[in-house]
């Protein structure tokens, strides 16, 4: 069996809430995620900086099972 180092994890990332009346940093954290639109899935490395972004907007940003 082989065995997935750390840095191997990934993370799916959904963006579920518009940011249109968010305060300027969480706005900034989801654009620092990489999204572009909303309902976007996107694939990030599982690390703690990335954890920290999702962190700061848990109300706009639901990790996806895969």
């Amino acid at each position: 069996m082989t065995s997935k180092k750390n840095s191997d994890r990934k993370i799916h990332l959904k963006w579920v809430r518009s940011a249109i009346c968010a305060p300027g940093k969480q706005k900034l954290v989801i654009k620092g995620l990489g999204f572009t639109r909303l309902n976007q899935v996107i694939e990030r490395p599982d690390n703690a900086a990335i954890r920290g972004m999702v962190a700061k907007v848990p109300h706009m940003v639901e990790i996806v099972q895969h």
